[in-house]
């Protein structure tokens, strides 16, 4: 089996956890491609054990017999891994090294159940689907997609902006706001849970429209089926805002055109078994918790 380790900020405490996790692939025989800012931070290549990992730089380094890329870190890493992938269907399973953990959900002192579920395909595959920005401007042109959302905001202290929004062509709504966030059923627990947008199950064929701090009380965010195409028209006094797609962003000039749809490929992420989307919402949420219950 072949798989591949990704991350981008794993510490230098965290080193024995990385050996660990190597050493657990390589007592199944798992080939293993490992991202190079990890051979370089941890200086692996030198040890004579590791002799067998291959590097991988770039995503052209990645190959569709590669059976997963497991990610190291928190929820940035996967948007990170994801990128890498693009569209050759590698499933993802992300380790938690961060706080949140909403899509790396596996705890990194579950490596070894891990290792024995990937050993045993006792996992299910998740698919995910992803948002695609096109625009008169090349913008994000490496990688023109997202797992969580797509946002227009405002610059610094700039005046707010009027979005003019169009579902199909036809005028939605003229949004005078600092921003506005386009979330796919995954990002509805990210950016746009934090402005008061509803949470959408990952199944739901939908996004959500989502204003920030939008100047009419009487605005609120709206669920628009995924095979909409939705586009933008901007206007305001500053001449540059700031496009932002999941964790990448670019400064744009305020004229620009852009317009959103469902991107024709998905993202595939591995999930143990006994983790469900309504476990990860309970636990992340803490939903049901009463403080009250708990020990001084």
């Amino acid at each position: 089996m072949n798989v591949a380790i990704y991350s981008r900020g794993v510490d230098l405490d965290q080193q024995q956890s990385l050996n660990d996790l190597i050493a657990e692939l390589q007592k199944h025989d798992f080939t293993i491609y490992i991202y190079a800012g990890l051979i370089q931070k941890f200086n692996l290549v030198t040890a004579p054990e590791k002799k067998s990992l291959i590097v991988f730089e770039t995503s052209s380094d990645l190959h569709n017999n590669i059976d997963c890329l497991i990610s190291l870190g928190g929820d940035g890493t996967v948007l990170d891994a994801i990128t890498l992938v693009g569209d050759t269907l590698i499933p993802i399973l992300g380790v938690n090294y961060g706080r949140l953990g909403f899509l790396a959900t596996i705890s990194k002192d579950e490596l070894a159940i891990m290792v024995e579920a990937l050993v045993n395909r006792s996992y299910v595959i998740d698919k995910r689907s992803l948002i695609h920005i096109d625009s008169n401007l090349p913008i994000f042109k490496d990688a023109p997609f997202a797992l969580n959302e797509f946002a227009i905001h405002k610059r610094d202290t700039s005046p707010m902006i009027k979005i003019h929004t169009y579902l199909n062509g036809e005028l939605l709504n003229s949004y005078w706001a600092d921003g506005l966030i386009i979330a796919t059923p995954t990002g509805s627990t990210g950016y746009n849970m934090s402005c008061n947008g509803p949470i959408l199950f990952p199944e739901s064929s939908s996004f959500v429209i989502t204003p920030v701090a939008a100047h009419n009380l009487n605005v609120r965010p709206v669920v628009v089926p995924d095979s909409s195409v939705i586009s933008f028209e901007i206007e305001g006094r500053a001449e540059e805002l700031i496009c932002a797609l999941d964790a990448r962003k670019e400064i744009v000039p305020i004229g620009i055109q852009i317009a959103i749809k469902k991107e024709a490929f998905c993202v595939h992420f591995i999930r143990l078994n006994e983790n469900s989307y309504l476990t990860t919402l309970r636990t992340k949420l803490t939903w049901g918790l009463d403080k009250r219950n708990q020990a001084c």
